[in-house]
């Protein structure tokens, strides 16, 4: 599990976060909804799930 933050919310509904390590990320919309999100926005904390570098649930930290 990475942490991150919400950079850009894209119309499709994916989105770019920024890890901690500084590295900017995409996530596809299908992990967004995976994590139960409608509708994040820029400057929430998540935590991502990813699987051979992709990422496949992006959540709301626990």
């Amino acid at each position: 599990m990475e942490q991150a933050t919400v950079h850009t919310v894209h119309p499709d509904g994916s989105a770019t976060v920024l890890r901690d390590d500084g590295v900017l990320v995409d996530v596809p919309a299908t992990a967004v909804v995976a994590g139960g999100w409608r509708a994040p926005r820029p400057g929430q904390r998540v935590t991502l799930s990813r699987v051979d570098g992709v990422t496949s649930v992006m959540r709301a930290p626990s």
